[in-house]
């Protein structure tokens, strides 16, 4: 059965979004602005989102207010926001309607077709090139997405046409309360086991999603579990397996960008030129790819679309190319993310020399279940180096640090040429000094390892003074 929205948005209704700044909330706040509600939010700083969410016409406070509730129909609040959150209480107070983001995820989907992306990873790129192709074909498609699309310069927009696009968050069963016509699943792996307590509870999750899905699903065959569950539901597949509904083949590198052929029953469909790294990106485009043909977009447009994809915030982000070293953001935090993205650059046809990872892990829950699981990921680089856990909001677990991923690695892997730098200052002078022409150095992970790649170049223009002769 298709899960109920909670509120009608069809209607005029006055909403505050506790914690706005956040990237979930900030493109909740954004859509129902520009759907014409009265739309407040706080948050605990200011931050950069906050000015395009203010543009979008949004009253945005800095710190919590138990006023800010007074006049609301709803509130809205994520699950990083504690409950003992002032404007929560207050709300409940005095009786008005305190909502989950899933609960006004679900509002908003509600009022469209809603085509969602889902899985482990690999949902933000799929939901914008999904995004992308659908405004390629004129379909003018409504937009709530996890990460900044380049090419629109926001991860949110209400359009109010037919087509809604949208990212399935399942780390908190987001994805199961989404009324939806239609959904693309990447793969499903270990993850947010504080939410599910075991892998096969994940699997379970996603089998009772697809269940609720009356149109289209569309599932990569180059992951077993999603292979399985295509099975089970009657699924179209698509990826490189040659038994895949929709195949990706031919596939050839050529200087940071891809082609490849699509093959569907049998017959060519024709040619994607996709401008971006990894063969992960190549079963990321043929999965949006197979979702709008089966809802009628034709193939050229589709391929169009896909060659002028600039990609997502912090996906293979580069930011500095500097006297021969090219320094990366990425926001891969799961093993097989990071064997990817480094895979990706060993295999890019960019002509780097050396790769070199740099990876700060996250939560300390997820590193206590998950720490064993990172002993394949850095295969593909020349140089690894590891760094403290970055926190998240989750509190310290005795003997869970980043030398567990160290010692993963290093048992598996002994002559992996590792570097331990737990300390951010001592982190940011090794890589400006160690870096040399010819280098890649790609940090990734999802907490403030954005910032590593401006920090590196500053320190490297810093040393160029210093050894300036005086």
């Amino acid at each position: 059965m298709i899960p109920q929205a909670p509120l009608d948005l069809s209607v005029p209704g006055k909403y505050h979004v506790v914690g706005v700044g956040g990237p979930g909330m900030s493109a909740i706040a954004i859509v129902l602005a520009e759907m014409g509600h009265d739309v407040t939010g706080s948050d605990i700083r200011e931050r950069s989102v906050l000015d395009r969410v203010r543009a979008a016409g949004v009253r945005v406070a800095v710190g919590h207010d138990r006023a800010a509730v007074h006049d609301r129909d709803a509130i809205t609040y994520s699950t990083a926001i504690p409950a003992r959150n002032i404007e929560l209480d207050e709300a409940a107070k005095v009786g008005v309607v305190s909502m989950h983001r899933s609960g006004m995820l679900a509002s908003i989907c509600a009022q469209a077709k809603s085509l969602a992306v889902a899985g482990t990873h690999g949902k933000t790129s799929t939901t914008s090139m999904l995004m992308l192709i659908l405004s390629q074909a004129g379909l003018r498609p409504n937009f709530v997405i996890g990460g900044d699309v380049t090419d629109m310069g926001t991860g949110a927009q209400w359009t109010g046409g037919e087509w809604l696009v949208v990212e399935a968050d399942e780390s908190d069963g987001t994805h199961l309360e989404l009324p939806l016509h239609g959904t693309i699943l990447t793969n499903v792996e270990v993850d947010h086991l504080d939410h599910y307590g075991t892998y096969e509870a994940i699997i379970e999750g996603f089998d009772r999603y697809l269940s609720q899905i009356p149109g289209p699903k569309v599932l990569c065959e180059d992951d077993e579990r999603c292979a399985e569950l295509a099975v089970r539901h009657g699924a179209i597949t698509y990826g490189t397996d040659p038994t895949a509904d929709f195949v990706a083949t031919n596939i050839e590198p050529i200087g940071g960008a891809f082609t490849f052929d699509v093959v569907h029953g049998g017959q060519s469909l024709g040619s994607v030129a996709l401008p971006l790294r990894g063969i992960h990106n190549v079963r990321n485009a043929t999965g949006a790819l197979a979702m709008a043909v089966s809802i009628g977009v034709p193939f050229d447009v589709a391929s169009a679309a896909l060659s002028k994809f600039g990609g997502v915030a912090r996906r293979f982000d580069i930011r500095v190319v500097d006297d021969g070293v090219t320094l990366v953001d990425d926001y891969a935090h799961l093993p097989n993310e990071i064997a990817a993205v480094l895979t990706a650059a060993k295999s890019s046809g960019d002509g780097w020399r050396r790769v070199v990872a740099v990876f700060q892990p996250n939560r300390f829950n997820r590193m206590a279940v998950m720490w064993q699981e990172y002993r394949d990921a850095f295969e593909a680089a020349d140089l690894v180096v590891l760094t403290e856990i970055f926190a998240s909001g989750t509190t310290p677990i005795p003997g869970v640090t980043g030398k567990l991923v160290v010692n993963a690695v290093l048992d598996a892997h002994p002559e992996t040429a590792l570097v331990w730098m737990p300390g951010r200052a001592d982190l940011v002078d090794y890589l400006a000094r160690r870096l040399v022409d010819g280098d890649v150095c790609i940090s990734m992970g999802c907490g403030d390892i954005a910032s590593l790649p401006d920090e590196v170049q500053a320190r490297r223009v810093e040393l160029r003074v210093e050894q300036r002769p005086t």
